[in-house]
């Protein structure tokens, strides 16, 4: 099947009125498909966000990102993996709010996914890269890096997130873009995502963030206060992510 307009939405971090108000404006849009592109945990709101992005006749296909395999591996008691103290504490306190049915749902959500859209062809969407969630790598990191990590796609579009920055590029023969965070952005205040079909637009929504920032720390989140603070109402600036990522990311 070929779909012509596809929206992608990545790293939503239980940001529930950034998903919300992306919601709203794709009513417009004439979308077929949602794509959730991983990481809509952790975050202040992640099952009130889950459980939107999977209500009954959402027309929505999924994947899991590097957060959401940190989440199982809590649900079964075992480490999260390789990440901040305080970032651990977030996926525990999330893995204690999700159901048994919630945790089914997601074991079924499959690393990559391949769409045909109508004006770009076959696309695949992935986390990081296609091999591996976890892997980082930004507009800046170089070609032959990016390649290398690609080798083996057919499709004519990589769509990624992971790095919450957005990004066009092309690699090879590919083009890869990055359609950077809902509820996460790095860079401007609000919330970015994709809108594919016959074209590619990197989309930004406006949206309370005053308001948003006060829900989030009505919550019982561990860092409900950093979290509006910091990653709602002044996100940290691209220059000073596209540095860290380049120090940890592909080389």
């Amino acid at each position: 099947m070929v779909f012509s307009r596809v929206a992608a939405l990545y790293d939503i971090h239980g940001n529930l009125p950034a998903l919300e108000a992306v919601l709203a404006e794709l009513r417009n849009q004439h979308v077929e498909r949602v794509v959730i592109g991983g990481d809509v945990f952790p975050g202040p709101m992640s099952r009130e966000a889950f459980a939107r992005v999977c209500e009954p006749g959402f027309p929505a296909e999924y994947i899991y990102g590097n957060c959401e395999v940190a989440l199982l591996a809590a649900r079964e008691g075992r480490d999260p993996g390789r990440m901040p103290e305080q970032a651990k504490e977030s996926i525990r306190w999330c893995a204690q709010q999700i159901s048994a049915a919630d945790e089914q749902a997601l074991r079924g959500w499959p690393r990559t996914m391949i769409m045909q859209i109508q004006g770009l062809g076959q696309v695949l969407f992935c986390h990081g890269t296609p091999r591996n969630e976890n892997e980082i790598f930004t507009r800046l990191t170089p070609q032959e890096a990016v390649a290398k990590a690609l080798a083996g796609v057919q499709a004519q579009v990589i769509v990624c997130g992971h790095t919450h920055m957005q990004f066009d590029r092309v690699i090879g023969n590919t083009r890869v873009v990055n359609a950077g965070s809902v509820g996460m952005p790095f860079g401007a205040a609000g919330a970015d995502w994709l809108l594919l079909g016959p074209d590619v637009e990197l989309r930004h929504t406006t949206y309370d963030l005053q308001r948003a920032a006060r829900d989030v720390r009505l919550t019982h989140y561990p860092q409900a206060e950093e979290f509006a603070s910091r990653y709602v109402l002044n996100p940290p600036a691209e220059a000073e992510m596209l540095a860290l990522f380049t120090e940890h990311g592909l080389k």
